[in-house]
């Protein structure tokens, strides 16, 4: 089993930024793949940004390019979200999920692992 715990979440003005930090602990030598998953009342979980733990080849939905940064630290199974220029469509519940690499990291199916999630609230 592995244990991700993540932190970072609150309110914050539109524009401003704010970074996501998601830790794994357990049985971490499975991972393949660490992402981002946000889920706004009413819709579905979508796909944020992921990182391929093998070549470091890092993946972000359209909506989110230019303005949001993952990257990992290997020694401590972590990797961040850092948030800059936050919409006010950006707010949903932040999600950490991790699994072994399935050839995508796109669909919320091929992660085996998520975190408790933690709140992101945009503000005009």
């Amino acid at each position: 089993q592995v244990q991700l715990v993540e932190s970072g979440g609150g309110l914050v003005q539109a524009g401003g930024s704010l970074r996501l930090s998601c830790a794994a602990s357990g049985r971490t030598y499975g991972i393949g793949a660490m992402g981002w998953f946000r889920q706004a009342p009413g819709n579905e979980r979508e796909f944020v940004a992921a990182y391929r733990w093998s070549d470091g080849n890092i993946y972000y939905t359209d909506s989110v390019k230019g303005r949001f940064t993952i990257s990992r630290d290997n020694a401590k199974n972590a990797v961040y979200l850092q948030m800059n220029s936050l919409k006010l469509e950006d707010t949903a519940a932040y999600y950490c999920a991790a699994g072994p690499y399935r050839g995508t990291v796109v669909p919320a199916r091929v992660y085996d692992y998520w975190g408790q999630g933690t709140q992101v609230t945009v503000s005009s």
